[in-house]
């Protein structure tokens, strides 16, 4: 699942959330899911800071990989 469909999804676990007519039940199911869906995407905001993080600009303006 992409990141951006991972935001989605949480989006709409939250308007769930927000609804009165839940059950205890389906509101502990959507919530365990939107806690596995935060989950996902911090490891893949964390994957891209470390892609970002190993860019490194050279003095002559540059981008290059550090290794």
């Amino acid at each position: 699942m992409s990141f951006e469909t991972t935001l989605q999804r949480l989006d709409q676990i939250a308007a769930s959330l927000d609804r009165d007519d839940l059950s205890l039940e389906q509101a502990l199911a959507l919530f365990e899911e939107g806690i596995a869906k935060l989950r996902e995407a911090n490891a893949e905001l964390a994957k891209a800071e470390g892609r970002v993080a190993q860019l490194v600009e050279r003095a002559d303006g540059v981008l290059e990989v550090r290794e």
